[in-house]
């Protein structure tokens, strides 16, 4: 895993320097360095494979084809014998190099070839032609922007400021977008004129015209509906996903919660290894956040050398106001935080970790599915009992402070009603309501925003996908959105914080894609979510792993909110700091305060969103 930074027009070396040492965190053991006339590419490493001989930017025998890249790609042994064999020449044993000679072979469409999670940049001499391109399901992120015929990129935010070209102007549209979101989707960023390049995509910048082309999109292609047929070829796929996701020249470990994704790879990790494998997992005080007791069964049931942290508050308070180190771009999910410790305490022993990421994605194991299916028959009653009783009936629930608790996921439920499903769906996920976010700016801001849609993201995603059934207009959205902005970007900021690479088989496209082509009810089978991955795993691992309801891997927001947070959210929130920023209204933020501290609301989410903001401004605005 590693860092990539460049520009294709002005720049010179001591702005790339600076570019690419603000990466150092992602790639620690390397640098490297391409310059020449306008253009610059910058690398840092953090060496996986081929140890000795993997150093960047690569180049191709006459020096015309340069290549920065971070990622992996898993069958790059693959394409290296097709290679090979088609007469193509090979100085190092690095999957960079195979990039290279594919697309000496292949051009643009080399893409189409590769398996792996990636954000690349290939320069291309002879056609004065730069091409920066991003893994099919969004893993690796890519931020680019032009500015006049100066085109800036890199890895994370950070490096783009490093570069003259680059204004830290706040784009109040994405603003808002992250209020409600708790992200900002794809393809904006924070600022204005800077762009995260989407999943399945590449730019072409060439005579100073940019061009972004798609190479590959989620499908929904049926193959029929044979159970038995089904479990074989998932159980194969499944499989053959972790075992590449094992090739390494450095030690590799598993994300170990106990539950059902996590300890289903961790249970073919261990069938495709000779030795024992490694599983790390943290624990809390905390008991309604804490999973460490099934973890450490799967471990013990697995037979995996296992290692446990058990986490006091202070060790995730203390991390609270670093949180912006890592995060250059606001996103207020607060699991980034036993994320980040759980990268860091699986740094001390390995270098590569495989994580449980998309499994609820795509197997709809999210409650949401759920919930879906219970707002059909809710949206049956007659709409003055669902607005005039029964809504205000679940809002005056008193607030429980635990993780998801019943009467948070109630009050989430009678929330959205007047939005289609697909929009519903965001607001159940995300912070602030439009309607609220009306109550939180200031007129000013409101009227510099003008008449926004903010879930334009969303109703473009829908014109794609328009002919498809709700289930998996829902499934591509999770995937696009949540997935993408969210989940993939707090395991790679945290994980990059620390130099571990995390891996993620369920996102291996060629298991997507067959996933995508079962029937919807091999997922969601009445109210039982993951049907068919509980099915095969139910033979192979405990009952209660396999059965276990979905738990998120949070912190107790609300409670230290409250408590050992009290006096720093009153810091940040404080009305002199509010005024003075002019973006929101201090009554509304003063409101939420005193519900949430009077237990009258849990305002966890919006005072938390509200907190990543203000500490996102102050070190990076």
């Amino acid at each position: 895993m590693c860092g990539i930074s460049g520009y294709f027009g002005q720049g010179n070396k001591e702005v790339l320097r600076r570019m690419t040492d603000v990466l150092k965190h992602r790639g620690p053991d390397d640098e490297g360095f391409y310059l020449k006339e306008n253009i610059g590419l910058g690398h840092r490493r953090l060496s996986i494979i081929d140890l000795k001989t993997g150093h960047q930017p690569l180049a191709n025998e006459d020096k015309t084809i340069w290549l920065i890249f971070n990622g992996e790609i898993y069958n790059f042994q693959d394409l290296r014998k097709e290679l090979v064999g088609q007469g193509h020449r090979f100085s190092t044993q690095t999957d960079t190099e195979v990039m290279i000679h594919l697309y000496e072979e292949k051009g643009e469409d080399f893409l189409n070839d590769l398996n792996g999670m990636f954000a690349l940049a290939l320069w291309d001499e002879k056609e004065r032609k730069l091409i920066l391109a991003r893994d099919r399901l969004g893993q690796k992120p890519l931020y680019y922007s032009l500015t006049g015929q100066t085109l800036v990129f890199g890895s994370e935010l950070k490096s783009l400021l490093e570069h003259p070209q680059i204004k830290r102007e706040l784009d109040l549209n994405s603003l808002a977008k992250y209020l409600i979101y708790e992200y900002v989707p794809v393809p904006q960023s924070i600022f204005k004129n800077i762009h995260k390049l989407g999943p399945g995509e590449y730019l072409i910048y060439q005579a100073g015209r940019l061009e972004i082309k798609k190479y590959w999109d989620i499908a929904f292609n049926s193959l029929g509906s044979d159970p038995l047929e089904g479990l074989t070829l998932f159980e194969r796929r499944f499989e053959e996903a972790v075992r590449i996701r094992l090739i390494s020249d450095v030690p590799l470990g598993v994300f170990l919660s106990g539950g059902i994704d996590s300890t289903s790879i961790a249970y073919y990790a261990q069938k495709n290894s000779s030795a024992k494998i490694k599983t790390f997992s943290i624990g809390f005080t905390d008991k309604s956040f804490d999973e460490s007791d099934y973890a450490r069964q799967a471990a013990k049931f697995l037979g995996s050398e296992h290692y446990e942290q058990i986490l006091e508050p202070k060790d995730c308070l203390d991390l609270i106001p670093q949180i912006t180190d890592f995060l250059d771009e606001p996103m207020a999910d607060a699991s980034i935080i036993p994320t980040y410790l759980l990268s860091k305490f699986t740094r001390e022993k390995v270098t590569v970790a495989l994580s449980g990421d998309g499994g609820d994605e795509l197997l709809m194991g999210y409650p949401t599915f759920q919930a879906h299916k219970l707002a059909k028959l809710y949206q049956y009653l007659p709409l003055w009992l669902r607005e005039k009783i029964i809504r205000p009936l679940v809002n005056h629930l008193p607030a429980s402070l635990d993780n998801i608790s019943f009467d948070f996921k109630l009050k989430k439920f009678v929330s959205g009603f007047e939005y289609q499903s697909e929009i519903r769906n965001q607001l159940w996920l995300g912070s602030f309501s439009p309607e609220q976010l009306k109550r939180l700016l200031t007129s000013e801001i409101q009227q510099e925003i003008g008449r926004e849609n903010y879930f334009e993201d969303i109703e473009n995603y829908l014109k794609i996908i328009k002919k498809e059934s709700l289930e998996n207009r829902l499934i591509y959205l999770y995937l696009k959105n949540y997935l993408q902005d969210d989940i993939l970007t707090k395991t790679d900021r945290a994980s990059m914080a620390v130099g571990l690479e995390a891996r993620a088989p369920f996102l291996d496209y060629t298991l997507v894609d067959f996933i995508n082509s079962l029937p919807n009810n091999y997922k969601l089978h009445g109210w039982q979510t993951k049907y068919i991955f509980k099915q095969l795993m139910k033979d192979k691992l405990p009952k209660n792993i396999v059965e276990r309801s979905k738990k998120g891997f949070g912190i107790p927001v609300a409670k230290w909110i409250k408590n050992e947070l009290k006096d720093f959210t009153l810091e940040l929130l404080g009305k002199s700091r509010i005024k003075k920023q002019g973006i929101f209204n201090y009554s509304y933020i003063k409101q939420l305060l005193d519900e949430h501290f009077s237990n009258h609301k849990d305002n966890r989410k919006l005072i938390w969103t509200l907190m990543i903001f203000q500490m996102w401004q102050e070190k990076w605005n």
